[in-house]
């Protein structure tokens, strides 16, 4: 509304000044010329007034259009919770975060300015069509041809776009995975490898960039010259009905006017498009993160009580009360999402298969204890207890069990959000006595003690079977502390199972298994 009454009141005023020249300046009559020229003043005035309101409604309609899909995507990214890590990028979410949502709340201004400048080349082509019909005929045939000639721009723009942004979203993942792990690449030596990966990936992304940059400039370049070149065919054409005596002096300044205020609407126009092609790449990003679906709290009745959880895609069985220990190559983590029903699986529990049990029964009984699991801020007690009642008893119990006595004595000691006031190995044993509080009916621990020096880890081994005794765990480790411990032991080669029993058993039968201990901590170990 403020951006049509705006234009509007924009383009009257060049109806208004040619009326004081023509009744009042030319025939020197005083009163007409003083009215036209207050109704000149009165309609500037509101035409202010109506500019600030239209800028300010503008504003508030883009920052709300951002923040209310920020807030749609964080509400969704919490409600996908831990399987959100799985299906999407952490860069991904921070270009939507940070770009995404800004180029969309920018694309909701079109309807707004785009409606308001469609109607003020409707309202000049009357004005025109009044003073001269060949130039309303001009006016009214430019627009399409302004349209014709940045469409296809447009589209180049927008195809160039979809590509810049999947690499965007791809190089800002990298970025997010190599800040996260900045302490162990460094002791790997791996930091300039990463390095010369990024700055390779970052120059391919530039190069897109220049891809969509060209089309971009021609339509900044044609959205300010166009309109120009436009104004100038309509001021001779005008000129020369003038000189002819077709239309008056005051006629000739309107006609200049009506032109000259159109190129204002031209250029909102062209830009409005600019910013669709934008808008449609972003929302499609967010469109696509907003139907990941969510796991469906409905589904079959877990087992009344422990059962045995198989995976048999790598011929894995966890019994119930018995310490088992994962080594061996391939990917293990996926062997320990599919026991946990992250993702797609074919495991069972009990008989049943996991993937149709309703996940709230999964996730209370079975816990996936992650290296990278995050740790949120606050006293350490509530840090240790998680989403549970905090009872200091259990909680010191916890901490002994993963031997994390030197994070704190005092169990209100404040933990930095990711635990950023902690070491690694701290961080990790901090994570562990989480999980041991949890008290999950079955535990799946990834490599629990990568991080802690041997004493420690002979410490954590041989609590944790301790405190775990009668409970289902399974650890994925290649240390021989742990192993040792372990009531079986499974040897997988390609993450599939290539034989099972005691530490000494497997050392004593199976060389591959015998390397793989002894590659991981040294023939002496």
């Amino acid at each position: 509304m403020f951006g049509s009454v705006w234009f509007i009141s924009l383009a009257f005023t060049p109806y208004l000044i040619s009326q004081a020249i023509d009744r009042g300046l030319r025939p020197h009559q005083l009163e007409p010329l003083l009215f036209w020229s207050a109704a000149v003043l009165v309609t500037g005035i509101a035409s202010a007034f109506l500019g600030i309101m239209r800028h300010r409604s503008m504003t508030k309609l883009r920052l709300a259009a951002a923040l209310q899909t920020a807030d749609l995507v964080m509400t969704h990214a919490t409600r996908l919770g831990s399987a959100l890590p799985r299906r999407v990028t952490a860069g991904e979410v921070v270009t939507i975060g940070i770009s995404d949502v800004w180029t969309i709340g920018r694309a909701m201004n079109v309807g707004g300015v785009g409606v308001a400048a469609t109607l003020a080349f409707i309202v000049i082509a009357v004005l025109l069509d009044r003073t001269s019909p060949t130039l309303a005929a001009v006016v009214v045939i430019g627009a399409p041809v302004l349209a014709l000639t940045v469409g296809p721009l447009l589209r180049r723009t927008q195809k160039a776009g979809s590509r810049y942004r999947e690499r965007q979203g791809e190089l800002n993942a990298r970025l997010v995975d190599v800040l996260g792990g900045l302490r162990i690449l460094n002791g790997l030596g791996g930091k300039q490898t990463h390095q010369r990966r990024y700055e390779l990936q970052s120059a391919a992304l530039r190069d897109q960039g220049y891809r969509v940059g060209g089309p971009s400039s021609w339509i900044g370049a044609l959205g300010d010259g166009l309109p120009v070149v436009f104004l100038a065919v309509v001021v001779w054409l005008a000129a020369r009905l003038a000189a002819t005596g077709e239309i008056s002096v005051g006629q000739l300044i309107a006609v200049y006017g009506y032109t000259a205020m159109l190129v204002i609407p031209a250029n909102v126009l062209i830009f409005c498009g600019f910013d669709v092609a934008h808008g449609l790449v972003a929302a499609r990003r967010v469109t696509d993160f907003l139907r990941i679906p969510l796991d469906s709290p409905s589904g079959l009745d877990a087992p009344r009580g422990p059962a045995e959880l198989a995976d048999p895609a790598s011929g894995v069985v966890v019994r119930p009360g018995r310490f088992t220990a994962l080594a061996g190559s391939g990917d293990l983590a996926a062997v320990v999402d599919r026991l946990g029903a992250y993702g797609p699986t074919d495991a069972t529990w009990g008989g049943v298969p996991l993937a149709e049990i309703a996940p709230p029964q999964v996730r209370g009984r079975i816990l996936v204890a992650q290296q990278d699991a995050d740790l949120f801020a606050g006293p350490l007690r509530s840090v240790v207890a998680g989403s549970l009642a905090a009872d200091d008893s259990r909680v010191r119990d916890a901490i002994a069990t993963a031997v994390a006595h030197d994070v704190a004595t005092d169990l209100d000691r404040e933990i930095a959000w990711r635990g950023r006031n902690l070491s690694g190995g701290q961080r990790q044993r901090v994570r562990l006595a989480r999980a041991v509080y949890a008290d999950p009916e079955v535990l799946l621990a990834l490599e629990p003690t990568s991080a802690v020096d041997a004493h420690t880890e002979s410490a954590i081994a041989s609590r944790l079977a301790e405190a775990r005794a009668g409970r289902a765990t399974v650890v994925v480790t290649t240390s021989p502390v742990l192993l040792d411990r372990a009531d079986i032991v499974y040897y997988l080669v390609d993450g599939r199972v290539q034989a099972s029993g005691s530490h000494q058993d497997l050392l004593a039968s199976r060389p591959g298994y015998r390397d793989l201990v002894s590659r991981a901590f040294g023939e002496d170990e």
